[in-house]
Order: C-alpha cells, then sequence, then structure tokens
C-alpha cells in the first residue's frame, strides 16, 4: 500500500504542511528533520563520537602508580 505513493501524493501532503504549519515554520522544520537525520546516520556509523576514548593499559598502570606515590607521601608526612 506504500509502494504506490506518487507525486499527487507528495504534494497533497506537502500542501497539509503548509497549511498545518505555515510558510515560516516549514523551512526550519526542515533544517531540523535534516540535521537529526544527518545525527541518527552519524550515531550509527561512528562518526564524531562524543565519548571519551578509552584508557590504554599503560595509561591505567601509570595512573595507579602515581596514586600510590601519593598515598605513601600522605603517610610519610603524618608521621612525625
Amino acid at each position: 500500500m506504500l509502494g504506490n505513493i506518487g507525486p499527487l501524493e507528495i504534494v497533497v501532503v506537502l500542501i497539509i504542511a503548509l497549511v498545518v504549519f505555515g510558510p515560516k515554520r516549514l523551512p526550519e522544520l526542515g533544517r531540523s528533520l535534516g540535521k537529526g537525520i544527518r545525527e541518527f546516520r552519524g550515531s550509527l556509523s561512528g562518526e564524531n563520537d562524543d565519548d571519551e576514548r578509552p584508557e590504554q593499559p599503560a595509561e591505567i598502570e601509570a595512573g595507579k602508580g602515581e596514586q600510590a606515590a601519593a598515598t605513601k607521601e600522605t603517610a610519610a608526612q603524618e608521621r612525625p
């Protein structure tokens, strides 16, 4: 049923959208819809990942070593 959408049906839908949203609001809706589709495609393909990069094992070990050194320094300072 949806496979038989022709140019006449598309024109009717566009006219209804123009009447409902008005000529000023319709370009804004088109832009936001396009931006949303682009962001969705980008998230599917993995582009522009906002996640932080995972730490490498060497960085994790270095962080543990720094924490241990700081703990030892603090313990040494507390002793009279």
